[in-house]
């Protein structure tokens, strides 16, 4: 198992502790699983570990950092929508899948400090990890970011620093931090263990409905789940467990939407944009890094674009609530779009949408 360089296919041990290649490019994880198969899952084991013969770990160290992550339900919400309920989390957002494995992989490689910048789940996720794991941590949140979300940040005794600006300007930051301090940056986007772990997602719920649903909803900023979903299924498939993607519906904010102009100019980087301010805090990413590689992936396999319209998060957020499901607005903005989409092509039956993070998170 290496790291190869998805620009100029380099490779790198994965005990290093670079960020990226000395080309610039980031980082890919040459592992392929065994062919998935449901009798090779550890039933005993009650988190996304019991998944670990198609993941790559170095070693046992899941053991003592696992917090209990995964296992999430998929619920009917109605007669065409399943929710896959990922804020039933040790940190209350779907991040944790990433951090568990990411922060495994730092205590397998002798790691003692990090960084990490984020709109405020991630960050949260990789600090209650590294809590577990006891190693050193600081997080970079951009201004803006809910108190909620660095209160429960400074709780796992993290220290955090608020960076005027944007999400992308606080990742700026961070980034600096890392090259000239020499720090681990244990970044949900930048290290492939974390997609590792959001894969996860897939494989529960093929575990939990025995098929994948036709139509999968998915919120994309930095791309962390959406990674994820495309790995766990393209494995599905080369298991032949599935014999084709579903329809991938990927879902960018209105006010943030560097993919959706990029596609609709069939482009191969990320659009240049200036994001406005949105209440879909979690993908307001203006300067995606592994943009080129989503793209890809989009193209790859006809994955739709859609926006979630700024003015119907509320509503969306409300009518999620009024039938007990409390999310936060940018989970609220994946439901918003999957109505819109409804709207302008109709019924949308069989569609699983993932309720990615916790409603007292983001209440401001």
């Amino acid at each position: 198992m290496k790291y190869i360089c998805s620009k100029c296919n380099a490779e790198e041990e994965v005990t290093t502790y670079k960020a990226k290649c000395d080309c610039g490019g980031l980082f890919k994880l040459d592992y392929k699983p065994p062919k998935f198969d449901l009798s090779l899952i550890d039933r005993n084991t009650w988190s996304i570990f019991r998944y670990r013969n198609f993941m790559a770990l170095m070693d046992e160290q899941w053991r003592n950092i696992s917090l209990g992550e995964g296992m999430t339900p998929t619920i009917k919400f109605d007669d065409d929508v399943i929710l896959k309920m990922d804020y039933f989390m040790p940190t209350l957002s779907f991040k944790d899948r990433g951090a568990a494995v990411l922060i495994s992989h730092c205590k397998s490689i002798g790691v003692e400090s990090v960084v990490q910048d984020s709109s405020g789940n991630a960050g949260n996720s990789i600090a209650a990890y590294c809590a577990k794991a006891n190693i050193d941590c600081e997080i970079f949140v951009p201004e803006g970011t809910s108190p909620k979300k660095i209160d429960m940040i400074k709780s796992h005794n993290a220290r955090v620093n608020v960076v005027p600006g944007s999400r992308d300007n606080c990742a700026d930051v961070c980034r600096a931090k890392v090259e000239t301090e020499g720090k681990y940056y244990a970044n949900h986007v930048y290290n492939p263990f974390f997609y590792e772990g959001t894969k996860t997602y897939v494989y529960e719920v093929y575990e939990q409905l025995n098929r994948i649903p036709q139509n999968i909803f998915v919120p994309l900023g930095n791309g962390t789940l959406f990674i994820g979903i495309i790995k766990g299924l393209e494995e599905l498939i080369e298991s032949n467990i599935i014999n084709k993607m579903p329809n991938i519906i990927a879902v960018q904010g209105e006010n943030c939407d560097p993919f959706i102009k990029a596609f609709e100019n069939k482009e191969k980087q990320p659009a240049l944009i200036t994001p406005q301010p949105t209440m879909a805090e979690g993908i307001a990413i203006g300067i995606p890094m592994r943009g080129e590689e989503i793209l890809e992936y989009i193209y790859k396999y006809n994955i739709e674009m859609i926006t979630a319209p700024e003015n119907q998060i509320l509503n969306a957020r409300a009518s999620l609530a009024a039938k007990g499901i409390y999310c936060e607005h940018t989970t609220a903005a994946t439901y918003a779009a999957y109505l819109k989409y409804c709207k302008l092509y109709g019924k949308t039956p069989d569609s699983l949408i993932p309720m990615c993070g916790a409603g007292l998170k983001s209440d401001h």
